[in-house]
Order: C-alpha cells, then sequence, then structure tokens
C-alpha cells in the first residue's frame, strides 16, 4: 500500500468518523448515514491495497 493511499484513506475513514458523529449528535440521520458510508468505502479501500501488497510480495 502506498503511502498516499494510506494517508488517503486514514483521512477518508476520520472524516466519515466526524460526519457520523456529528449526525448522531444533532440527531441527522442522513448525515449520520453519509459517515457511516464513507467510513466503509474507506475500509474497503484499505482492504483492497492490502490485497494488492500481499499478491505483490507472494510474487517478489
Amino acid at each position: 500500500m502506498g503511502m498516499d493511499d494510506k494517508i488517503k484513506n486514514a483521512a477518508d475513514e476520520a472524516v466519515g468518523r466526524v460526519k457520523e458523529g456529528v449526525g448522531a449528535a444533532t440527531d441527522n440521520r442522513d448525515l449520520e448515514n453519509e459517515g457511516k458510508v464513507e467510513r466503509a468505502k474507506a475500509d474497503l479501500h484499505q482492504a483492497g491495497e492490502k490485497v494488492k501488497d500481499t499478491v505483490r510480495d507472494a510474487t517478489n
């Protein structure tokens, strides 16, 4: 996983957490759900990058 991808995924996850927290605090279900979706996307991207790393390491 490239450092740029790690940073972007961490930032996306952090933004998702903030949106989810603000949505929960303000009883804004749309914002809360948007945060959950962003966190899920970041998790999927991280998993995909880990698979790429594993394949790359296995072929070396």
